[in-house]
């Protein structure tokens, strides 16, 4: 009760709103559900249609036409346009996104946060004042110690993992009755097994620190400005493609580079400083992370779950640490995955150090190092072009008609 009434305290005028929507939206879901007993609502993060929700749905509409399924997804996003010729859509957020919400057999989502309001829903789900069925696609592959994702923190009807390892952890850590925890893989990897790479193109694409900022909430623009730039993130990232050094790899092997952050760092782009030619900062309306994953030869990343996607097509990897320490600390805690022994690439702390090895790995036609192809061979469980498909028939089969 008291952690309840912690929640509580989180909740924003906006949400209570959302409230009224849910009272609003439950008599009618009682009178859809008459008609849709078999829907399947299924989304990203509301912005998007690109992560493993848009997959699985594009191959449901494609597979299996007659399933009952709706994508939900903004009405301003550049995505929305591609959902609506595979299928139904409805606006995310908004009050029928909630009729759908409620009348769904099962909610589908990549995200934690996927449904018409998170903490509404939370509140709802979390403390049992609603039983509605929920399956977690996942955003990536979990290495390390996640809390949110405990089971007593979602109560997921069913979670979704892509290699032995990774279900192994969270099948015996995270809380989940028996057989809640899925190997299935991710949907979005079907699509990773055909690429064309732009020769001698560099991927630069660290994640976000949660210590820095509150994803897209932002209420003093300059300020929040300041305080991103005084940050060793922002100085040792900007220092990266900055760097007079990448310039003369770049000039010297003829490389191209793609710098491009995490989502909640996309805010701050105009932060970053560079005058060299042969660099692109991308921003994610203009840029898709997938096809800058496919189309790169080699990445430079620090713990980004998109290394797993890159290290899947079995592509050479950087990593650069230079903040481990806090980062295990103050964001996600460590977990089954040690870097230096599972890593798919070498582990730098000194951007001279990193340098180095970027110039070796471009004189090398950025070949990929046996050793770290043997990683991928014991790592990747699922190899093939069937997890949309083992995720389709796992979702039939705990949901049947």
């Amino acid at each position: 009760m008291q952690r309840f009434r912690e929640k509580l305290k989180g909740v924003k005028p906006r949400d209570y709103f959302h409230i009224l929507l849910f009272l609003l939206a439950l008599p009618i879901a009682l009178v859809y559900k008459l008609f849709r007993r078999d829907l399947w609502l299924i989304c990203d993060n509301g912005a998007e249609a690109s992560d493993n929700g848009y997959w699985l749905y594009e191959y449901i509409r494609r597979e299996h036409p007659g399933q009952d399924c709706v994508f939900a997804v903004n009405r301003d996003s550049r995505d929305r346009e591609k959902v609506e010729r595979l299928g139904k859509t409805v606006a995310y957020g908004t009050f029928m996104h909630w009729i759908l919400y409620l009348t769904a057999k099962v909610n589908i989502s990549s995200q934690k946060g996927g449904k018409p309001n998170f903490a509404v829903c939370y509140l709802l789900e979390v403390y049992s004042i609603m039983h509605n069925k929920r399956v977690f696609l996942q955003h990536g592959v979990i290495l390390t110690d996640i809390e949110f994702l405990y089971y007593e923190n979602t109560k997921m009807d069913m979670f979704v993992t892509s290699t032995y390892r990774e279900w192994d952890y969270v099948n015996s850590h995270y809380g989940y009755p028996e057989g809640v925890v899925k190997l299935l893989g991710l949907p979005r990897w079907d699509r990773l097994h055909d690429f064309n790479i732009v020769p001698n193109q560099i991927l630069i694409m660290p994640t976000w620190r949660g210590w820095l900022g509150e994803g897209d909430l932002v209420k003093d623009r300059e300020k929040d400005r300041q305080n991103f730039m005084s940050s060793d993130y922002y100085k040792n990232w900007n220092a990266v493609i900055s760097s007079k050094r990448l310039t003369e790899i770049c000039r010297k092997y003829g490389c191209t580079v793609m710098f491009c952050p995490h989502r909640d760092t996309q805010r701050f782009l105009d932060c970053f400083e560079t005058d060299n030619e042969y660099l692109t900062v991308c921003d994610y309306d203009h840029y898709n992370v997938q096809e800058l994953l496919k189309s790169s030869a080699f990445m430079i990343t620090d713990f980004s779950s998109v290394q797993i996607d890159f290290a899947y097509m079995k592509k050479p990897i950087a990593y650069f640490h230079f903040d481990y320490k806090d980062y295990t600390e103050r964001h996600y805690h460590k977990g089954y995955f040690e870097y230096e022994r599972d890593g798919f690439g070498a582990v730098f702390e000194k951007p001279e150090e990193l340098f180095d090895h970027v110039e070796q790995a471009a004189a090398n036609g950025f070949k990929n190092e046996q050793k770290y192809l043997d990683r991928h061979r014991k790592f990747f469980t699922l190899y093939d072009t069937d997890n949309c498909k083992r995720n389709y028939e796992a979702i039939r089969e705990r949901y049947p008609q």
